[in-house]
């Protein structure tokens, strides 16, 4: 059973009971295109994502500008936000510089981000 929970007030919980909760429903929509992917470092938490949060990456969406995507730039993998107007790949955290595309870098864009999953207790 699947139901919404109140983050302010209590809220009776019958009020809020809805049909089954299917997480594949609800976070992968093209099963052989999508992957998952454990974050490492504080790079993106602007966007909410954390350290140890695991992502969920579709590589059938094409990244558009703006997307959280993740990367191979020169063979390294990372997760940043595209801004192809400027040719970077952004992180979501002031402490870290963007980091410029050059003619020639190879640059394979794995997938978009859609969803993270963060554990609030062990995981």
């Amino acid at each position: 059973m699947f139901c919404g929970v109140s983050c302010g007030f209590p809220l009776p919980a019958d009020d809020h009971k809805e049909e089954a909760l299917s997480l594949d429903e609800h976070l992968i929509t093209n099963g052989p295109a999508t992957f998952m992917a454990r974050a490492n470092g504080d790079s993106m938490q602007g966007v909410g994502i954390f350290d140890r949060d695991i992502l969920i990456i579709d590589r059938s969406l094409t990244p558009i500008n703006g997307d959280v995507v993740v990367v191979a730039l020169d063979g390294q993998l990372t997760c940043k936000i595209l801004d192809r107007g400027r040719g970077w790949l952004l992180s979501a955290n002031d402490k870290y510089k963007p980091i410029p595309i050059w003619e020639g870098q190879e640059l394979i864009v794995e997938g978009v981000v859609k969803a993270s999953i963060r554990y609030h207790r062990g995981g």
